[in-house]
């Protein structure tokens, strides 16, 4: 395995699901193209993010990726703040909701000094507000 190529998650509501993931982690989801599929997924050549309406097929239930974050309280709090949910919190790994009710899990960084000493200073960056790296 060459490593991880789309991450996709099924949404009730798919304008809020991509309203979601777009304000999480700062990405764009744009509109699919031929051979794609139905939705809205990232285009950025790496790993994509997809988001596609709820259906009964298999790849409809539900999917539980985890995403390295730089600070876990305050992600934990950003996911609130959208309208997701924290399932299982914990110290350096958590266990959440979207806005759709699908699960995924969120990694802190290491806490080591280099790592709180960057943070602290970026504290009030205008791009703080997008905490997935």
């Amino acid at each position: 395995m060459e490593g991880l190529s789309l991450i996709e998650f099924p949404a009730d509501d798919l304008s809020r699901a991509q309203r979601f993931w777009a304000n999480l982690l700062g990405i764009d989801l744009g509109e699919r193209g031929p051979g794609e599929g139905t939705g809205v997924q990232t285009h950025s050549g790496g790993a994509e993010l997809g988001v596609h309406q709820r259906g009964a097929g298999p790849g409809d239930r539900f999917s539980l990726p985890y995403f390295r974050v730089d600070d876990l309280s305050a992600a934990l709090k950003h996911v609130a703040e959208l309208g997701g949910e924290i399932v299982h919190p914990g110290d350096r790994f958590a266990v959440c909701r979207d806005s759709e009710g699908n699960p995924f899990g969120l990694a802190g960084a290491d806490s080591n000094q280099e790592s709180s000493q960057r943070d602290s200073s970026r504290e009030g960056s205008a791009d703080q507000h997008h905490l997935i790296s």
